[in-house]
């Protein structure tokens, strides 16, 4: 049995919900005592707020474009809570300092692990239906040198 875009849409809604329950219920742990524009519980708010666009996208209309905004949600948020977690890039500009040495925090693996999951489904749906652009119902147009011979 072959699974649908709209079940594989669903599946991967259910991850950025996974995901963007963890990052919203987390952000107000992330606000620093003094304040300002882009913080990280700003930033955690962010991406919940991502992950819900995502969801409700990928259930109404999974289509390419959906799919690739899934995989470039999923992949950015997923390479964060790993860079951040192995390496100490330090503040960045206006971006604060994120690193955070651990996978203890409540919700940080389950996080990941929905991330993970929407970046490895994603992309093998933008792989193995990307060479079907056209509806079947379009007319195949001939090239140039179909029309020479």
């Amino acid at each position: 049995m072959i699974v649908g875009p709209r079940a594989l849409g669903i599946l991967v809604a259910a991850a950025f919900v996974i995901d963007g329950v963890v990052h919203g219920t987390s952000a107000s742990a992330y606000d620093p005592a003094h304040g300002g524009f882009i913080t990280e519980g700003n930033l955690f708010r962010a991406e919940a707020l991502a992950a819900a666009v995502v969801a409700i996208l990928l259930v109404l209309t999974p289509n390419r474009l959906t799919w690739t905004l899934a995989l470039a949600v999923s992949a950015t948020a997923l390479s964060a809570v790993i860079l951040y977690r192995y390496v100490n890039v330090g503040a960045i500009g206006p971006l604060p300092d994120l690193y955070e040495p651990t996978w203890q925090v409540p919700g940080k693996l389950l996080s990941a692990y929905a991330e993970a999951s929407a970046v490895l489904v994603s992309g093998v749906v933008l792989v193995v239906n990307r060479g079907r652009r056209r509806a079947p119902s379009e007319p195949r147009t001939t090239t140039f040198q179909e029309n020479q011979t």
